[in-house]
């Protein structure tokens, strides 16, 4: 018998919803699964036909406004895996909602990781459909695909419209950091503030800037998980619903032909979405979701790996925190891809690697070149030289990062170009304990807060806090901020915003509420900063951080939810991917079948 689906011809394949639906040997169980799947008004020749079941899996709801599109796009995925010869079922997420979640969304994506696992595990679902946007739902759902591996495809909600406000262009994110800025320097009331922040918001989708959402979303593409040119299409596009149509389609051939996750999620791949990170300007937060989606995969990320692969890279993408622009335009500059044909003409990509279109990533790179060379610049000729992440490493912590696209002009030349000693720069420190701290005591003139300060923050990482909190980008003062200084250096065991243009260090590893230096660190001591060597030192010996470790370390806030309570005994740190440690060992479950439930 040939079957062809999905533009799949070949032997007709056993699925694993089989095991549920037509079982010969277990009829009584066949029976009892079948039995209430007909309530909605599915025929029992449907579920035995051996048609793939494929799950789409839903993001969107009421309280996931940057995912809610895909309520809608929905409908054309399931016209795609019908037309396709599957059958769709569609089934909720945990929802996580970056701006609204507290007391922080971090805590959410190794919880819906979870639920999904136990998901594709426990019911007939023979291939799924993974519905991404906001920040964390991306590495998320992908965490669990590697686990699972069964064949899996990412559908992208894609960015807002660009927003504007006064003839400008506003990006979600940007204009509140901008705002917020303006406003302690008197320039605006809290109302215009209030009205910019909303007009960054004006269409359904994720954020409009390369942000953590448009970030990880590039990356999903940048893995080979989704079509070519998915990433980037705006939510309200006509191209969105052609793309959830061919998505739905795609995921029944995967299905037919079992291309699953460990096939396409190699540590090529990891290395080439580090390369396209540094391309687009990504967030800081691309960081932790690469490394525990590579860990979950079984692919080793080593600290190391970001400045081989990823430190030279040259900034490519001219868009919002790092550049001018906004989503609209990155996707008709080309999207992606776009960027992806600048970085394999000069030989950076390991392309020769499966996707899940069916074909390598080289061959959905022909003809990608972009035209918009206002937007995507060339290689040769780029925004910017040098634009990944810099790892640091000294005696307050292990690992931590600054993401160097970001480093403003201003900025350089007054921290990073004293005659001598170029890229490097000494510090007084100002240390908080927690936003809260910080929010009630960054007016405080008692803390002489000047133009050499730099501004610490602790107990923000994933145990401290829980979770791990978007803190680290400090603001100076409003008396500091009134006189055009708008940037000080910071620091913080936390992470940052995607859409903040603050050069921070941050994820610093171990975080203080785990033994890290941090905890010693104290108001008044010097930092130096040595960008040349990668190192971030406190300028005292080590007798004297011994003598500290005698005091009682900083509070964390007790847990309050039952997960609190779990998520801090089983995370680790932010430098390898603040994943459950537990959970690392499971992989490829979906091929190990559960038992009956009766």
């Amino acid at each position: 018998m040939t079957q062809q689906n999905g533009n799949t011809k070949g032997k007709a394949k056993r699925f694993r919803s089989q095991d549920w639906f037509d079982n010969e040997e277990r009829i009584d169980m066949t029976a009892l699964y079948l039995e209430r799947f007909m309530n909605y008004g599915i025929t029992p020749d449907e579920l035995r036909s051996g048609k793939p079941i494929i799950g789409i899996a839903q993001s969107g709801s009421d309280i996931s406004p940057c995912n809610r599109i895909h309520l809608d796009l929905a409908k054309r995925v399931r016209e795609g895996i019908r037309d396709a010869g599957g059958i769709p079922m569609e089934f909720p997420l945990h929802p996580i909602f970056e701006n609204c979640r507290r007391p922080t969304a971090a805590l959410d994506r190794n919880l819906a990781y979870l639920g999904l696992v136990e998901i594709l595990h426990g019911y007939p679902i023979d291939a799924v459909v993974l519905t991404t946007g906001c920040d964390k739902t991306t590495p998320a759902q992908l965490m669990a695909a590697a686990t699972v591996d069964i064949p899996a495809i990412v559908l992208s909600g894609g960015p807002m419209l660009d927003g504007w406000f006064e003839g400008e262009l506003v990006g979600s994110g940007a204009a509140i950091w901008k705002g917020r800025r303006r406003l302690a320097a008197g320039e605006i009331d809290e109302q215009k503030f209030i009205d910019i922040a909303t007009a960054s918001a004006p269409s359904a989708g994720h954020c409009n800037t390369m942000g953590t959402a448009s970030t990880m979303n590039a990356v999903a593409e940048a893995l080979g998980m989704s079509l070519t040119g998915c990433s980037a299409i705006p939510a309200p596009y006509r191209e969105r619903g052609q793309m959830a149509y061919e998505t739905g389609k795609r995921i029944v051939g995967m299905a037919f032909e079992d291309l699953r996750p460990s096939q396409v999620l190699t540590r090529d791949a990891f290395l080439d979405a580090i390369v396209v990170n540094a391309a687009i300007g990504g967030s800081s937060n691309a960081q932790p979701h690469i490394v525990a989606m590579a860990r979950h995969a079984g692919v080793e990320i080593t600290p190391e790996d970001w400045m081989t692969y990823g430190y030279d890279v040259p900034l490519l993408l001219n868009m919002q925190p790092a550049g001018k622009y906004l989503g609209e335009r990155f996707h008709r500059a080309g999207g992606t891809p776009a960027i992806m044909w600048e970085l394999e003409q000069k030989g950076l990509l390991r392309s020769a690697r499966p996707t899940v279109t069916g074909k390598t990533m080289a061959d959905n790179l022909v003809g990608r070149e972009s035209h918009d060379r206002e937007m995507i610049f060339p290689f040769d000729a780029p925004l910017k030289d040098k634009a990944g992440f810099m790892v640091l490493k000294g005696n307050l912590f292990d690992f931590a990062i600054m993401k160097t696209s970001v480093i403003s002009e201003s900025f350089r030349q007054r921290y990073l170009s004293e005659p001598g000693s170029e890229n490097a720069f000494e510090c007084r420190v100002v240390v908080f304990d927690g936003s809260d701290d910080y929010h009630h005591r960054i007016n405080d003139p008692s803390l002489h807060i000047d133009e050499r300060t730099m501004l610490v923050i602790r107990g923000a990482g994933p145990i401290g806090w829980p979770g791990s909190a978007e803190v680290v980008n400090m603001q100076p003062p409003d008396a500091l901020i009134k006189r055009g200084i708008t940037a000080l250096p910071t620091l913080g065991d936390g992470r940052q915003s995607g859409t903040s243009d603050s050069p921070s260090i941050l994820n610093a590893s171990p975080e203080s509420a785990a033994g890290g230096n941090l905890a010693l660190l104290r108001t008044g001591d010097v930092v130096r900063v040595d960008l040349n060597t990668g190192r971030c030192d406190v300028l005292i010996g080590d007798a004297e951080l011994a003598q500290r470790r005698q005091d009682a370390p900083p509070a964390i806030p007790p847990n309050q939810t039952p997960w609190q309570e779990i998520y801090r005994a089983t995370v680790g740190q932010l430098h390898t991917g603040a994943c459950m440690e537990m959970a690392l060992p499971y992989r490829g479950v979906g091929q190990d079948m559960p038992r009956h439930n009766h």
